[in-house]
């Protein structure tokens, strides 16, 4: 990964550690989104929430889908809210929303449990 992407994921995962650390697990996704949104500014980045984006079948356009924050239009962010084991499923959406949209690298958060649970995943 190239240095400025990885300190880009760097910067955004600890914006996710400071919004669990103060709101801790058990919330809904959206208020989650929302508290990152507010992190993300305040460390000086752009991003884009709800981004849609088509999903091409042999070159005809068949769906969209829409990430939850595309982040300095280079990393998306997929938060989730769910106590337990994440199935892996999460881990499968979120490879192909980085297939469909030509970006890189995502980030999976999942805020539902006692620790902030993230994972980096590249294509």
């Amino acid at each position: 990964m190239e240095p400025e992407k990885d300190k880009l994921t760097q910067i955004i995962i600890g914006c996710c550690y400071d919004v669990h650390n103060q709101l801790g697990p058990g919330f809904l996704e959206k208020i989650y989104v929302n508290a990152l949104k507010i992190k993300l500014q305040q460390a000086g980045l752009t991003y884009v929430a709800e981004k849609e984006f088509n999903v091409r079948f042999e070159n005809l356009i068949v769906g969209k889908f829409r990430c939850d924050l595309l982040v300095e239009d280079k990393i998306i962010v997929e938060l989730k809210s769910v106590t337990g084991y994440q199935p892996k499923l999460f881990q499968s959406q979120l490879i192909s929303y980085l297939k469909a949209s030509k970006i890189k690298t995502g980030l999976l958060i999942n805020f539902g449990n006692s620790s902030c649970e993230v994972k980096r995943l590249s294509v």
